[in-house]
């Protein structure tokens, strides 16, 4: 506040004020600035684990005390002076071995069910590539019957329709034989007994086992 005097001087536009000495001074404004907001409260379990953290320079642990309220921070220095403390570092020999046997049939046990489960997938995705399979089949089957037609036609254009149709059955057949004599051949080669096989080696084992054949004394 100030107050205006009675008398304004020549070719002043505006009043002029003095402060008043009896008025009490201006609170100062605090400006809060954005670049650095007020940091949340850490967690108490944070802050805990930072007070009993173990500094890089610390003594041993056996030359130091230990904190029993640090003992739940997840220190990797205090892991030693953890096990003073709990109860399951205590239990004997034998009762880790009396354990051993559930641990094993539990991790079998695991082994099996994610085995399945891989299994069960890759049955799946099978089931469905035969699937697919047999359907591309069916449709190359009437896509071979529509080129025995054409090829009928075509030839019905320069021959009789019944020389076509004969001259186009030959064909095929003729095809479905060479086919066959091939795939017996192979049959025949994969069936047939090899003197250097695994059958004849089992072969040869079980007789030298008997002693019969040319082991025979």
């Amino acid at each position: 506040m100030c107050r205006l005097r009675s008398s304004r001087p020549a070719g002043s536009s505006s009043p002029r004020c003095r402060a008043n000495p009896l008025a009490p001074p201006a609170p100062a404004i605090r400006f809060r600035t954005r670049l650095n907001p007020p940091q949340p409260r850490q967690p108490r379990e944070l802050r805990r684990y930072r007070r009993c953290r173990t500094p890089p320079t610390s003594p041993p642990l056996s030359n130091r005390r230990v904190n029993r309220n640090c003992l739940d921070s997840p220190n990797e220095g205090d892991s030693v002076s953890n096990s003073e403390f709990n109860p399951k570092s205590r239990r004997s020999t034998f009762e880790l071995l009396g354990e051993l046997p559930g641990q094993i049939v539990a991790l079998v046990r695991a082994e099996l069910e994610a085995a399945k489960a891989e299994f069960a997938g890759k049955a799946k995705n099978i089931g469905l590539g035969v699937a697919l399979f047999v359907a591309a089949a069916v449709f190359a089957f009437f896509a071979v019957l529509v080129l025995v037609a054409l090829a009928v036609i075509a030839l019905d254009l320069v021959l009789p329709l019944w020389l076509a149709t004969l001259i186009v059955a030959l064909t095929l057949l003729l095809i479905a034989l060479v086919l066959a004599l091939i795939g017996k051949n192979r049959v025949k080669a994969g069936t047939s007994s090899d003197p250097d096989g695994v059958t004849a080696s089992i072969r040869s084992d079980v007789d030298a086992f008997k002693g019969v054949g040319k082991y025979e004394h």
